[in-house]
């Protein structure tokens, strides 16, 4: 959530960021309503010292033998006015918070404006392979290869999902466990959340109210209950109504869970497979951060997530987003993409965001710095990594002419040694 002190003091700058993002704003209603709500709330005021004051004069006057029926009676229209009052500033109150609700992150300074088409591919790693005979894509591997059955997906679930079988289900489990091993190693909190989540959590991550109908709820609960999107939107909420102490800051999380998301696709033809799913799994890494300690945050988020692809040996690019391709909630973005093959694209296996504090403001997640002021955190995620896009990449990447795969040799521990996938006979 953007700071109201911020769009009433710079209200041009606030609506240039936000121009970046696409969003064309007139604050002219909403500091209207602000300014109103303030002169309100200083009448309120002065109305309370007033009323503190008459009262505390009853003693007096009573001992002096003066008139107090006089007093009882102002003081009492005194609370009649101001209980309108505050019913009218909550009605304010309320007002403006929908617009703030609304509104997306202010992206940082340094983004392009726009959207996709402006996104910068600031890094490459490895070559982008070549082959001298006919590549298969990845649902012709998995079905060659025994990895995933699509059709048994599809009676028992529906379209847009997939069934990990024998060996597939063994390389998608190690690499899970590839990446757990690497968060541990980096110190990084292991954390296994629910996966039903509540309506506040939403709120607090930045994906309600706008995005409130991509999630897959379960209506029949009271309070209603949503499917997490992400492990972002658990994590991000560990601390909400909390102030954290100096030292106990950057927080450092990371969990594994299936991911829920409704607006699964277009089921374009090259979006088929794995591509896009209503499921799919992930290890998702959250830092909460200081002010002063958010880029460096934000840097060591990236490095690892660029890590993890680099060590699997497959050919990826780090790409810069401009401002109107990071999403509703975040600041800044790099997404780490990986080539795959048979549509000859890089898809998205992490993207690593800055939130500022834009979440830690509608989740009032604060800390006490070292002159003992409460300042709001900076709360920042990294997909470390989804596997539904280098699950493909690794299979399309590393075929042979045979029809065989070779298995990155970072994994091969995770498979009992296992260095090679074979067509089944």
């Amino acid at each position: 959530m953007i700071d109201i002190n911020l769009i009433r003091n710079e209200p041009e700058k606030v609506k240039a960021a936000l121009l970046k993002k696409g969003w064309e704003v007139d604050f002219t209603s909403l500091l209207a309503l602000d300014k109103k709500r303030r002169e309100l709330r200083q009448e309120v005021e002065e109305s309370k010292a007033k009323q503190n004051e008459l009262s505390a004069s009853v003693a007096k006057v009573k001992k002096e033998g003066g008139d107090v029926e006089s007093i009882f009676a102002c003081v009492k229209q005194i609370k009649f006015e101001n209980a309108e009052k505050e019913e009218l500033l909550k009605k304010l109150d309320q007002e403006i918070q929908v617009v703030l609700d609304e509104l997306p992150n202010m992206p940082d300074d340094d983004l392009k404006a726009g959207g996709k088409e402006n996104n910068e591919v600031i890094k490459t790693y490895f070559k982008k392979p070549t082959f001298s005979f006919r590549i298969k894509d990845h649902v012709e591997l998995c079905e060659s290869l025994g990895l995933i059955d699509y059709k048994r997906a599809a009676k028992i679930s529906g379209s847009g999902t997939w069934i990990y079988t024998n060996l597939g289900a063994r390389l998608e489990w190690a690499l899970l466990n590839y990446f757990i091993d690497e968060h541990l190693k980096d110190n990084y909190e292991m954390a296994l959340p629910p996966h039903l989540l509540n309506e506040a959590s939403g709120y607090t991550a930045g994906q309600f109210p706008k995005f409130k109908s991509d999630v897959f709820w379960l209506k029949d609960m009271e309070p209603a209950r949503f499917l997490l999107p992400t492990a972002e939107t658990a994590l991000v909420n560990l601390h909400r109504n909390e102030i954290l102490t100096l030292n106990e800051l950057p927080k450092k999380y990371f969990a594994y869970t299936p991911c829920y998301r409704s607006e699964a696709g277009s089921y374009r033809t090259e979006e088929r497979g794995m591509i896009r799913g209503y499921q799919f799994n992930k290890v998702e890494i959250v830092q909460y951060a200081t002010k002063e300690g958010s880029d460096k945050a934000f840097e060591e988020l990236v490095n690892k997530a660029i890590t993890l692809v680099e060590k699997l040996g497959l050919h990826f690019v780090v790409s810069k987003l401009a401002a109107g391709d990071c999403s509703h909630s975040m600041a800044r973005t790099y997404d780490i993409e990986v080539y795959i093959p048979s549509m000859g694209i890089y898809k998205e296996v992490s993207s690593a965001s800055n939130a500022r504090c834009y979440q830690a403001r509608r989740g009032m997640i604060r800390y006490r710095d070292k002159n003992g002021q409460i300042e709001y955190c900076h709360t920042l995620n990294a997909s470390g990594l989804a596997t539904s896009r280098l699950f493909p990449a690794i299979l399309e990447q590393n075929q042979q002419e045979d029809g065989s795969v070779i298995i990155p040799e970072v994994l091969r521990p995770y498979l009992g040694g296992l260095s090679i996938l074979k067509p089944k006979k």
